[in-house]
């Protein structure tokens, strides 16, 4: 990565990081408001709005991480945070209700933030990693070529071993005239092909 993609991709980061804080902060609230206005009282209704807020940072951190290795996230996760955004929806607007329409509004605008900022961190994210790998693909390096004089030695001693019943072996073509897996092959082919006759690739023949 660049310094501007860094600069870019932490400053995104950043962003989302304090949209997620101020949207956990205002969904805590109101959603303690609600769950006490509704009978729930002390350390329970403290706790409540937390399995909200942490089913949202669990289904996140599996998206996360899923897209940090450029693979296709669990449905469960999806579902996941689709119900723990429209719980924290839920208590926002139930909360905020009480101030009117506008108020409602305002108090169920951190949810979408959040849902939408944390999207473009996932594109941000998925685009760095096809990037990455895309750079990490290395071109095909070209096949050493072999030189005439050995590939002439290398096929008139194959076709003299085929014409004998006893064919050299492709550990000893390549060893004796230097010449690489693929193009012991070719000549194999090519020999065979020449006397009409057949190898059985056996054990004298390792692939």
């Amino acid at each position: 990565m660049t310094r501007a993609d860094r600069a870019i991709r932490w400053s995104t980061v950043g962003a989302v990081s304090v949209v997620a804080l101020v949207a956990a902060f205002v969904s805590y609230r109101h959603a303690l408001q609600v769950v006490t206005a509704h009978g729930e009282s002390g350390a329970l209704a403290k706790a409540y709005p937390l399995t909200i807020d942490g089913l949202i940072y669990a289904a996140s951190m599996v998206l996360l991480d899923a897209a940090r290795r450029s693979a296709r996230a669990h449905w469960l996760a999806y579902v996941a945070l689709g119900l723990g955004i429209a719980a924290t929806l839920a208590a926002n607007v139930a909360a905020g209700l009480a101030y009117g329409p506008v108020g409602a509004v305002v108090a169920a605008w951190p949810a979408p933030a959040l849902v939408i900022a944390y999207e473009l961190l996932m594109l941000v994210i998925r685009g760095s990693v096809a990037a990455s790998q895309e750079k990490g693909v290395a071109l095909p390096a070209a096949l050493p070529q072999v030189a005439p004089d050995a590939e002439s030695a290398a096929r008139a001693a194959l076709a003299a071993s085929v014409a004998a019943g006893n064919p050299l072996s492709q550990r000893q073509v390549m060893t004796r005239f230097g010449v690489t897996r693929m193009a012991e092959r070719t000549l194999r082919q090519s020999v065979l092909a020449a006397s009409n006759g057949h190898i059985a690739e056996g054990a004298d023949v390792e692939h």
